[in-house]
């Protein structure tokens, strides 16, 4: 929830996920005193009040799908493409037009710091007329991007306090149909926002390109996809869960086995898929011009009174920025192993899973409330289903052992070096491409950021079960 903080308090122990971007936004893992319901600013958090909202033609189904099998489509997981929309919309329907010309031309109008005044010309249009899933989660992507631009376009030196009624009011509706927080998250970022250049061709990045994109040129639109290859190589992972589950309750060893090889399998092409961030993302650009859009209004000094959305709240709101923990992958396959994080890391993580489509939130919980296949490896003794299990277990932790150096290039060593250019300058230059000092010691002078990496990635390694 996001207003209840407060009920994360009490203890999670089965509950992980891996932060695959390396982003260190304002959704990295809470600091020292963090967890209360309200800030030390007096920021209210809503009660997920999209919840109770009339549902749109759309909406996330509420009806709880039965514990075994778990039918993936039941879940709107695609056998192809996993937690990915599978071929997301491009378009919207015509009478959305003010919204799609606009945010064709962010990057432009962000840097021309055109894009407030081009938000405060805009219609207020009601999201009614969208039709299915496809199209709100287009018209979310679409506004959850132009938010981000309208609160970060003067960065963190020009906020906002406000979000202007005839964005935040629609924002808000499209997001009460989706069950999805008024913020660009991973289901935005990633998940719906990739299309084939040739419809026809493979989900290879030559084949690939986003639907919308904020500054950072090459490096957002390489940033974005890996992730999105990422997520991909995950697909026979998540199609091993079922079956594994199933192996479990019938205690059939042979089909276990052959189900963890292929989750292992999965680890090890996430890693692989992971590993071309360096090829096609400038950790400078990254650091200094993409990382602070991606960055939300929830302990976040640099907006320490949170956003008001005007029209739906007379009180600020505080929603935590993009961040990979709010992927589905990690929590469905830490929840598979039976992997358990400290009572911090768990917390935090089971916050971000608020932050997921319900659909994929509900599979997680589902695996979470089935029998883990760890109980037959412990009860058979079979060295060889043990071996299988181990292979998975040691995947996951050497993934997040990886992660770990990708967020010392893109955050730590850029960190030092945006620092040092900044007091070279004396504070000058122009708001995009300015390192924001802020998120610079949220994600490494308070160093919680690597604690908890190495935290997930430690108690990942316990996981592994000892001859």
């Amino acid at each position: 929830m996001f207003a209840a903080d407060k009920a994360l308090s009490a203890t999670f122990s089965r509950v992980c996920s891996m932060t695959l971007w390396p982003l260190g936004s304002q959704a990295d893992p809470p600091g020292p005193g963090a967890g209360s319901a309200h800030s030390a600013s007096g920021v209210a958090r809503p009660e997920q009040p999209w919840q109770a909202a009339p549902a749109m033609e759309g909406s996330a189904d509420t009806e709880e799908p039965p514990l075994l099998p778990l039918a993936l489509s039941r879940f709107h997981i695609s056998e192809e493409f996993g937690f990915l929309l599978p071929n997301p919309l491009t378009e919207l329907p015509a009478p959305y037009s003010p919204w799609m010309d606009i945010a064709h031309e962010l990057p432009q109008l962000i840097t021309s710091h055109q894009l407030r005044s081009r938000v405060h010309q805009m219609p207020q249009l009601s999201p009614q007329q969208l039709r299915g899933r496809e199209e709100l989660h287009l018209a979310h992507l679409v506004l959850s991007f132009i938010t981000m631009g309208y609160v970060w376009q003067d960065g963190e030196e020009g906020t906002v306090q406000v979000l202007p009624r005839n964005l935040a009011v629609p924002f808000w509706e499209v997001s009460q149909a989706l069950g999805l927080p008024p913020i660009l998250s991973h289901a935005d970022f990633v998940l719906a926002n990739w299309r084939r250049k040739d419809p026809s061709g493979p989900l290879e990045m030559e084949n690939l390109d986003t639907i919308i994109t904020l500054p950072g040129g090459d490096s957002l639109r390489g940033f974005i996809l890996v992730t999105v290859l990422v997520e991909k190589a995950a697909v026979p992972g998540i199609k091993a869960i079922p079956r594994a589950l199933g192996a479990t309750v019938q205690g059939d060893e042979e089909s276990l086995h052959r189900a963890l090889e292929e989750l292992a399998g999965a680890i090890e092409a996430m890693r692989e898929a992971l590993r071309r961030m360096h090829d096609y993302v400038d950790p400078e650009v990254f650091y200094s011009v993409i990382r602070i859009f991606l960055s939300g209004w929830k302990d976040n000094p640099a907006m320490a009174y949170g956003l008001v959305y005007e029209g739906v709240s007379v009180e600020a709101l505080a929603f935590s920025g993009g961040s990979a923990a709010q992927s589905t992958v990690l929590h469905a396959f830490d929840e598979l192993l039976g992997i358990c994080h400290r009572q911090d890391c768990a917390a935090f993580l089971l916050r971000m899973r608020e932050y997921m489509p319900p659909a994929h939130r509900a599979f997680v919980e589902q695996i979470r409330g089935a029998l883990s296949p760890r109980h037959l490896v412990l009860s058979s003794g079979n060295a060889r289903l043990r071996n299988a299990f181990n292979r998975c277990v040691s995947a996951l932790a050497e993934l997040r052992s990886y992660h770990i150096t990708i967020v010392t290039k893109y955050i730590a060593v850029a960190a030092s070096k945006a620092k040092a250019r900044r007091a070279e300058l004396n504070g000058a230059g122009p708001a995009v491409g300015k390192a924001p000092s802020a998120l610079e010691d949220k994600g490494t002078g308070g160093s919680h950021i690597f604690s908890f990496l190495k935290s997930i990635r430690d108690t990942t390694r316990e996981g592994m079960i000892r001859a």
